[in-house]
This record gives structure tokens, sequence and C-alpha cells, in this order.
């Protein structure tokens, strides 16, 4: 599926009006606009999964100059994630609405805000290959529209400049992990086989799929205590399954856990109960 286009992703996060300012139209006198101490999703990766929109909280710092108009009606400026580079663009998202801004400083020449947004993945929309599961680029954008706009004559002109590698964000897969311990109730010392799946988001097919030849871990936790042990290591076979055996010792829980790899965020599976006689 291709990409989204820079100027439609900017009218997007834009949200206004059918602005579609392609880069290539960018305006002929550039202001000179300093986006600094860019903070993405409070430095954490960004996991998605396959139907649920995710808001990406970003704060930044917009040092712009007096006679730059920033007023969120005919012009917008903002801060976006691509993955790729401006010259070539892989994929590239932005906020749904304008950003939230407080001015901490002015001078003669300059006007200084902390600012912060959200810029909002859907996964149908925003994410289609498993190469957008990597380390994205923040960058700052300004756009503008200026004209006439009456019932009798519509003139208008718009452009877009991005400033690139202003930062950087991390995005991942979700991942599912189950446990299934059996047969319930065991007598001790009996064996215990626990099975599992391991599946991540496939944006493509907007669907979970399984995860194979990853690390997992078995865990247990007794009845009446707190805290998880491992037991054994295990590594998921075809469809991301999941199997293993044990001796049935004492009664309690037990789950698989797995750490997360680059592209995939790390996932617990809820711990299942086994009674043992």
């Amino acid at each position: 599926m291709r990409k989204l286009a820079i100027g439609a992703a900017l009218s997007g996060a834009l949200a206004l009006a059918g602005l579609a300012a392609p880069v290539a139209s960018a305006a002929t006198s550039t202001p000179d606009l300093k986006f600094t101490d860019i903070k993405v999703n409070n430095g954490k990766a960004i996991v998605v999964g396959t139907t649920k929109t995710v808001n990406v909280p970003v704060t930044y710092t917009l040092t712009r100059p007096v006679d730059v108009n920033v007023d969120g009606d005919s012009s917008f400026a903002g801060v976006i994630l691509y993955r790729g580079t401006l010259k070539s663009v892989g994929n590239i998202v932005g906020p749904d609405d304008l950003p939230t801004c407080t001015t901490t400083a002015t001078t003669d020449t300059t006007v200084t805000a902390t600012c912060s947004e959200k810029i909002v993945i859907a996964p149908e929309e925003g994410l289609f290959e498993a190469a957008d599961a990597t380390t994205w680029k923040a960058g700052g954008f300004y756009s503008y529209v200026d004209g006439t706009v009456s019932d009798d004559f519509l003139s208008t002109n718009s452009g877009t400049a991005i400033w690139g590698n202003l930062g950087t964000a991390k995005v991942q897969r979700a991942a599912k992990l189950t446990a299934d311990a059996s047969p319930e109730p065991v007598a001790k010392g009996k064996t215990i086989t626990v099975k599992g799946k391991l599946t991540r988001a496939d944006w493509e097919a907007v669907a979970y799929k399984g995860y194979q030849g990853q690390k997992a871990v078995l865990q247990f936790r007794a009845e009446g205590t707190k805290t998880y042990s491992n037991v054994k290591g295990i590594t998921s076979g075809t469809g991301g399954a999941l199997s293993t055996t044990v001796k049935a010792s004492k009664s309690g829980y037990y789950r698989y856990v797995f750490a997360g790899t680059t592209t995939t965020a790390a996932a617990t599976a809820t711990g299942d109960f086994i009674k043992v006689k």
C-alpha cells in the first residue's frame, strides 16, 4: 500500500478546510523557526496494535521571529514524525489538532513558547508494513495559507516548510502472549504441560500473527505469594506456539514472559492457576 504523501499527512495534521500544501511548494521566503527540546511519548517507545488509535504526547520549545504569525487560522506550526528522509519519506504522521503553546520569553526580534501536542497514530491509516517498526525522526513544520475568499472570488497561496532530524522516536509492534497449564487439578509429582502463543501486530494484514523463533521465559508464582520466579526458557515455534513441561510441586500460577525485540514490544501472559493435590 502506498504511503501517505507529505501533503496529505499535513492536511490531516493541520485539520483545516482542505489545506494540502506539498513540501515542493514551500514558501519562497522560509521563516526562521527553531524547534528545540522535542520529547516524544515521554521518551518511551510507541507501541501500536492493529485497531486502537494511539495518542502520542509531544512537547517542545518553539522560537519564531516576532513578525511570523502562527495563529492557527491562516498559519500553523507543529511537530511531525516521519520514517526515512525528507527527500524520500517512507511514512509520516502528525497531530490531529493544533498544539497548545505558552509564551515563555520575548525579545525585540523573537518569541519563545513551550508547546504540547498529540500525534495521532491510527494503525489502519498510518502504519502499513513491517518496515514501519523502526526508529522514526521528529521534524518541525510551518504552513500558511493566504489570499482572498468570498462568495464571488477565491484566490489562495499556500506553502509548507519542514525542518528534519530534530529528534527520534521508536515505533514498535504490539505483542500478545497467552499461557494455559494443564491438567487441572493435578497430583503432586505429575507432569504439567504449559502451552501458550506469542503473536504480534501485522499492520498489513490488520491482525495479530504468530511470532516464531523468539525466546520466552516460563515463570511460576506459588499460591499465596506475590512474586514470580523463572522456571525455564523456551523458543516459540510455528505460529508462535509455546509448549513445555514441568513437575507439579505446589499450587500456583504459570505464565510466559517475552522481553521484546527492537521491532516488537514486550509482553506478559496472564498467570494461569493450577491446583496441585
